[in-house]
């Protein structure tokens, strides 16, 4: 029995035969049950006889066809499994025989439903494998499909629904909201800079186009930390003994309107912007937006429309993380309150004239404070 190729039992095994009852056939090539129960069937069976070429299993009480993906029947050309109990048809079963060139599963009780649409399409779809005997291909499931044909199933519905629009959605949410994360954690700061120029520039067209008066002299920059020395030192010399009209975040924005666009007027309300500089003013996010937005006015008007005024001494080296106060301090001359401690007449006359300049450009320099900063 070594040299058998071909073995046909019809109606002869009641169950199926044991798992080694082909271990001594290697060269069998044909093999044929019918009419034998195969619903216990192991798979283990087909394991001696790698080079099974056809197999017929019919009317065998058969229910899937998954136990071809646990054995070695990459040979198989010739499949017949009709008359059996399969509802549901894998077509990945059909990647396991890649030399398939003929399939005959008519006569059983197919549901027509999406469940068997992935085994349709593939029928329709492949050249290789001949589909043998469709007509006879019968629904059986759902009850209002029974008598109908498999192949006349639309499949097209099983993708034409809620869950692909689900999944197209959800994925879609999932990557913006990556990308929103990415954006606030990475990009924060440039598009908010960019935000504020472009809301700056529109803003002083606008005025220019009008043709609007300044409503104040300076408008002071400055951390709520050195609040003391604005009003107990700045403004009793600059609008007490001066005359100058000074806007205030705390005693001259509007309530109840957004921040931004009250820095805005005042930077565009007034001649000039007074940064008063403190390490606690480098530190501040708001300071540093009114610190953009007065240098975007600067560089826009080309105008001295700037005054540094450093309220504490800090060297070049710590300013360097701050890239756009450094770039002006370079290009700029500063006040310095420290360096004016012996001589604080000097340094508030030094502030008058800064004041007193109308359309200088920019870069006249006319400060002739002290420059220690």
């Amino acid at each position: 029995m070594k040299h058998l190729e071909h073995f046909s039992a019809v109606n002869v095994y009641i169950n199926a035969p044991f798992a080694d009852t082909f271990q001594f056939n290697p060269q069998l090539k044909g093999m044929t049950f019918v009419e034998t129960d195969m619903s216990n069937l192991d798979p283990n069976l087909f394991q001696p006889v790698p080079n099974l070429q056809a197999l017929e299993l019919s009317n065998c009480k058969i229910k899937v066809l998954d136990f071809m993906m646990q054995v070695n029947l990459s040979a198989l050309r010739y499949l017949k499994m009709t008359g059996n109990e399969i509802v549901v048809i894998n077509e990945t079963v059909f990647h396991s025989l890649p030399l398939l060139t003929y399939l005959d599963l008519s006569n059983n009780p197919f549901t027509c439903d999406c469940s068997n649409a992935g085994f349709i399409r593939w029928a329709k779809k492949q050249k290789q494998t001949q589909v043998a005997n469709t007509h006879q291909y019968i629904c059986s499931f759902p009850l209002d499909k029974r008598g109908s044909l498999l192949f006349d199933y639309d499949i097209l519905s099983c993708w034409d629904d809620s869950s692909f629009f689900c999944f197209i959605s959800s994925t879609c949410l999932v990557v913006l909201t990556l990308l929103t994360s990415f954006i606030h954690h990475f990009l924060r700061w440039q598009l908010g800079y960019t935000f504020h120029l472009l809301r700056a520039f529109l803003y002083d067209s606008r005025k220019r186009k009008e043709g609007h008066d300044h409503q104040f002299d300076a408008f002071v920059s400055y951390h709520i930390n050195d609040e003391d020395w604005v009003y107990k030192e700045m403004l009793p010399m600059l609008e007490e003994k001066q005359g100058w009209r000074l806007c205030l975040h705390h005693r001259d924005f509007q309530p109840g309107k957004p921040i931004i666009e009250n820095i805005t007027d005042a930077i565009y309300g007034s001649r000039k912007t007074i940064c008063v500089i403190s390490r606690s003013y480098l530190q501040s996010e708001w300071c540093s937006r009114e610190l953009q937005m007065a240098s975007f006015r600067l560089f826009d008007e080309q105008k001295d429309v700037l005054i540094l005024l450093f309220l504490e001494e800090i060297s070049a080296h710590s300013l360097s993380p701050y890239y756009r106060m450094r770039k002006l301090v370079k290009k700029r001359t500063c006040l310095s309150w420290p360096q004016a401690v012996d001589h604080p007449r000097v340094f508030w006359q030094n502030v008058q004239r800064a004041l007193q300049t109308g359309d200088a450009p920019e870069n006249s320099n006319i400060l002739t404070g002290p420059t220690g900063c």
